[in-house]
């Protein structure tokens, strides 16, 4: 399945690069927060394809993990392909509040695709993808930038001025050669697919935590 995930860039969703490891915050979450999500992002889902109002979020239910801080992008599919995917590089709400924000702009504001339509939603199954916070790639050459990369575990953001475009780790599934991996980024981010090699682009790396439905 080729994930090619899309990320808002409203200033909410600027890149801010952390200074330190590409690391998780707050330790991996426990299958039971993990369910709460995605009950979260279904709920979500359903309320905004349908025009009904989203209730609060219930806080005395969530654990001080769930309401921490927290970055992450939902990917909706039907049948294995890819029918909306949204999210933030950077936490600026707590995560609970993240995947529902996401989950309904998966649905309705991914601008590859229509909204997605009440008689679809049997068929959608949600995935979440929890990111650590991004950290610059140093590099020299770009000759090196390759080898630097670690396939199936790096999610990598590219910014080349203005324009920026991030592949989720879950990409490597179908792009695992580093150099067509960064030849399809580039592409994304609306530059020819060898910008990268013809000059130095400030590089991104990030680690994600994913789970989802059951198929």
């Amino acid at each position: 399945m080729f994930i090619v995930p899309y990320f808002n860039l409203a200033d909410k969703y600027i890149i801010m690069a952390s200074k330190g490891a590409s690391t998780m915050p707050s330790g991996t979450l426990t299958e039971e927060e993990r369910q709460v999500l995605l009950k979260l992002a279904r709920e979500a889902l359903e309320k905004a394809v349908r025009g009904e109002k989203l209730p609060p979020l219930d806080r005395s239910q969530l654990t001080t993990r769930l309401l921490q801080d927290g970055a992450s992008f939902v990917t909706l599919t039907i049948h294995g392909k890819l029918r909306g995917c949204i999210g933030a590089l950077e936490a600026y709400q707590p995560l609970a509040e993240d995947v529902r924000e996401h989950a309904q702009a998966a649905a309705l504001q991914d601008y590859r695709f229509p909204p997605v339509q009440p008689e679809e939603l049997a068929d959608i199954r949600i995935e979440i993808s929890r990111l650590s916070p991004p950290v610059p790639l140093s590099y020299n050459d770009p000759t090196e930038l390759p080898r630097l990369l670690k396939p199936g575990r790096d999610g990598v953001i590219l910014r080349d001025g203005w324009r920026r475009a991030t592949f989720l780790p879950q990409v490597w599934e179908s792009l695992p050669d580093p150099e067509e991996f960064l030849n399809h980024l580039c592409y994304k981010m609306g530059a020819s697919s060898d910008v990268w090699r013809r000059k130095k682009l400030e590089v991104f790396t990030y680690t994600v935590e994913e789970f989802h439905e059951p198929d």
